[in-house]
């Protein structure tokens, strides 16, 4: 599990077909690279991925062919730069919320606007998720659990909303960079997922009876 708090960006070093798997290799810092072994959980890009090599601090991921039709993965190359965060541990204070590293898909930034230091995007996903993604609830972009601004539909139906980073998310993340038509890994929050299939169920089940 992570805190959906990025510990920064680090660049991609190696990126390599093997074994119908991508093999790619992050350079980290001493700091994160402090206590990691292999089979460790690392987010990369708001992805679990584990640690199958280690080599000084450049460690190497597995990514099978699911995670990458569902995430961003298959778009890196050498040179780009990665959001990052270890896995949480005992005791160790939860800044963003509960994030697992299962991407559910991608969204894509439609309109990006600065307000001052602040930066904000709009992005487009199914509207089939809209059901989980509420005003002022929790998302989990490229790994940062962030706070959904306004949620709307557009002209041909797909779903809008919107995030507000401020400038300490800009420099430890790669949304700065991010243009418009450039896609991001999205993690729904689990308890509003629960919580909205369970009322429905019940609903449903209660229309049933009736």
């Amino acid at each position: 599990m992570y805190s959906g708090i990025t510990r920064g960006l680090f660049p991609v070093v190696a990126v390599s077909p093997r074994n119908g798997t991508l093999h790619l290799s992050v350079r980290l810092s001493a700091e994160l690279c402090a206590g990691l072994q292999l089979g460790a959980s690392v987010s990369i890009d708001g992805v679990c991925l584990s640690v199958v090599e280690l080599a000084g601090t450049v460690a190497s991921f597995d990514a099978v062919a699911e995670t990458l039709s569902r995430s961003t993965l298959s778009e890196l190359q050498v040179g780009r730069e990665v959001s990052v965060e270890r896995s949480c541990k005992v005791g160790d204070e939860l800044g963003g919320h509960d994030v697992f590293g299962h991407v559910i898909g991608t969204a894509t930034i439609v309109a990006r606007e600065h307000h001052g230091a602040q930066l904000d995007l709009t992005l487009s996903v199914p509207a089939a998720w809209l059901r989980f993604i509420l005003h002022k609830g929790f998302i989990a972009l490229d790994g940062s659990s962030l706070t959904v601004g306004n949620v709307t539909r557009d002209a041909q139906g797909s779903g809008r909303f919107d995030v507000h980073l401020i400038p300490e998310t800009l420099r430890v993340t790669g949304f700065a960079k991010k243009r418009v038509g450039d896609r991001v890994n999205v993690e729904l929050d689990a308890r509003t997922v629960a919580i909205v299939e369970t009322v429905e169920r019940v609903l449903s089940e209660h229309e049933l009876k009736v």
